[in-house]
């Protein structure tokens, strides 16, 4: 499905679903709306980042977090996000429910990300297959290691990951180690 008639849940703050729409003309908006956000650790605590692909209609070129995304309407996010995670890395992988966040940002392309995304902790040995239209490069990398690039180099980062790091650091660790 491509990402203009990708449809998205519109939720309110409570993250009640209420209506859906086109994924381009919600982001154009900035209308709240559900996703998820994974983050995959190997066997040595480090997790998998990646360059989103330059052909990605926002934030493309920028370092994220294993996998993100958006549930269709009527699917539920745990499914979306396996899915995904699949479609995009290769990997299948178990994935472990562990919080909401909430933030809005402006991207670039005139974009608005508004969001509540349920974010989903996993571990794998296999290595991943990046499917190229959605990553361009991948790495391993330690949380520290990630905090303080981001720290140092932010616009090298989806503001989503800057966003996890700053106010989740914690959390992050937390799961990192009980998965």
């Amino acid at each position: 499905m491509n990402d203009q008639a990708e449809q998205v849940i519109l939720v309110d703050e409570a993250d009640r679903a209420f209506s859906h729409g086109g994924k381009l003309q919600i982001h154009e908006d900035g209308l709240l709306h559900r996703a998820f956000s994974i983050f995959v650790f190997n066997s040595s605590g480090e997790c998998l980042i990646q360059k989103r692909a330059s052909g990605k209609y926002h934030s493309a070129g920028k370092w994220a977090n294993s996998c993100c995304g958006h549930p269709r309407p009527g699917e539920p996010t745990a499914k979306a996000a396996g899915r995904r995670l699949t479609e995009e890395t290769g990997l299948k992988v178990r994935l472990v429910y562990g919080f909401k966040s909430r933030y809005t940002a402006r991207l670039d392309n005139q974009m608005i990300e508004n969001e509540i995304p349920h974010l989903f902790f996993g571990r794998t040995s296999a290595p991943p297959n990046p499917n190229t239209d959605e990553i361009e490069d991948i790495d391993w990398v330690t949380l520290d290691a990630l905090e303080e690039d981001a720290r140092v180099r932010p616009d090298r980062y989806a503001v989503w990951l800057r966003h996890y790091l700053h106010r989740h650091a914690d959390a992050l660790r937390f799961w990192r180690d009980r998965i």
